[in-house]
């Protein structure tokens, strides 16, 4: 177990100090952080194996577990909590036709999607690591890294109108709710506004009686309170696997965005710019967590901007309670009511919730323009964009072999293509290069995409 300096007396946080990620408070006061981080992170935890039917314990055991890797790959001196990615929505879906998977066949055609992703994203960690981010940087400009954020969120808005659809009362009522809960409140309770629409519009669907709790109920009778969460294997002799497997490489460019990101942001609340050094270990860890999620059944991870606002509120940015969030969540993957009671959410909740949840992922992209001042008044850059979003909302497919290309890879292929295309054309021309934005440092380009 690492080792904590004491903060202070280990009670109080004099006015403008912070709490190191080496210093802890005392353990209650650590308790309560953590506990609290849990809380931060559950409610988008929780949402993604209930759109993809991964199962939510096992989801949470390896969201903890991560979380705890991370820790000791990062040694212990870069906070985060690794909760599910939303990125990877829209890959494993496809197994089902853009459905939650319904058999454990399907769910190991898509860990195997996942087991790969992490192994590639661990893999440009340990290239950082000797090079640094620069490349990384050049290859996804603004223009590019916003168009395949917004492309991911944008493919997926047909699935969120299927859910809405079924009962249209309840997906109005959870989305009206998720916006108030976003407009009235800020900071903490305005972050996880998603969350709260989900509960609001879970305690209608009990009040109107649209909630089957039999499930629940059978578990409670067999006095089924602690057991082991449900394991699934890859399936790496299906080829249906491998032809899908197209479809999770954009994935790893939003994690690395969002890796990045987390690292200059605690570097920038902390103050303690020595913290970017450790970009590359951030990589590493988080594919590390996401293909050992992918072994066993887990849905991918990333880092949380949730938590990075609960420690922003708190300026306590100690891995000691990193430490009791993920003890937290490994313990409460092991009660099968936990998973059961999720598993009742009507499809309506689920569709007015994603109606938002999915836009919101768009706009990230979009905002990452305009922090960045890109000019769309340039053709590489309008046609970088406008040709990937309707690849992307549109469903465009490819087929060559057992190999299936989607609208989030064609879209994403279509982006790169276009912009290094156009600009290397234009230098070969004497014409000047679309710079898509100035070249910043991607921990800068903002959002949360997960």
């Amino acid at each position: 177990m690492p080792i904590w300096t004491l903060h202070g007396d280990g009670r109080r946080i004099a006015p403008g100090a912070v709490v190191k990620p080496e210093e802890r408070l005392n353990w209650g006061s650590t308790l309560a952080i953590g506990s609290q981080h849990v809380v931060a992170m559950f409610g988008a935890t929780f949402l993604v194996p209930i759109l993809t039917g991964f199962p939510v314990t096992t989801t949470l055991l390896f969201s903890g577990l991560g979380t705890l890797l991370f820790l000791l790959l990062t040694r212990n001196r870069l906070p985060s909590y690794l909760g599910s990615s939303f990125a990877f929505i829209a890959p494993i879906t496809a197994f089902n036709g853009g459905k939650a998977l319904e058999t454990p066949e399907q769910i190991g055609q898509a860990l195997v999607g996942v087991l790969i992703a992490g192994l590639l994203l661990a893999g440009v960690g340990a290239l950082v690591q000797v090079t640094g981010t620069r490349w990384i940087e050049r290859l996804m400009p603004p223009v590019v890294s916003g168009a395949i954020v917004a492309l991911i969120g944008l493919n997926l808005a047909p699935v969120a109108w299927q859910n809405f659809r079924t009962d249209g009362l309840l997906a109005s009522v959870t989305l009206i709710a998720c916006i108030l809960f976003s407009v009235l409140f800020r900071g903490f309770l305005g972050r996880i506004s998603i969350f709260l629409g989900v509960v609001v519009g879970y305690i209608v669907a009990v009040i109107l009686g649209r909630v089957d709790f039999s499930g629940v109920a059978d578990l409670i009778e067999a006095r089924q309170w602690v057991g082991l969460p449900t394991f699934h294997l890859p399936s790496f002799g299906d080829p249906v696997a491998w032809g899908l497997l197209p479809m999770f490489l954009p994935v790893v460019l939003v994690l690395i965005a969002e890796n990045v990101g987390h690292v200059r942001g605690v570097a920038t609340m902390t103050g303690d710019p020595t913290v970017n050094t450790r970009t590359g270990r951030a990589l590493l860890a988080d594919g590390a967590a996401t293909a050992l999620a992918g072994l066993f059944g887990g849905s991918g991870t990333t880092t949380y901007g949730e938590n990075i606002g609960v420690m922003a509120a708190t300026r306590i940015y100690s891995t000691a309670a990193y430490w009791v969030a993920g003890i937290i969540a490994v313990l409460l993957s092991f009660s099968p009511v936990v998973g059961a009671i999720l598993f009742t959410i009507p499809s309506g909740v689920i569709g007015g919730v994603t109606t938002a949840l999915y836009g919101l992922i768009g706009v990230i992209g979009i905002k990452i323009w305009v922090d960045n001042q890109v000019d769309f008044s340039r053709p590489v850059n309008q046609y970088t964009v406008a040709v990937a979003f309707v690849i992307a909302i549109a469903g465009f497919t490819m087929n060559l072999g057992q190999l299936q290309f989607g609208g989030i890879v064609l879209g994403t292929l279509a982006a790169l293509a276009i912009y290094h295309g156009g600009n290397a054309i234009a230098r070969a021309r004497k014409t000047g290069a679309d710079d898509g934005g100035p070249i910043v440092p991607i921990g800068q380009l903002g959002g949360d995409p997960r």
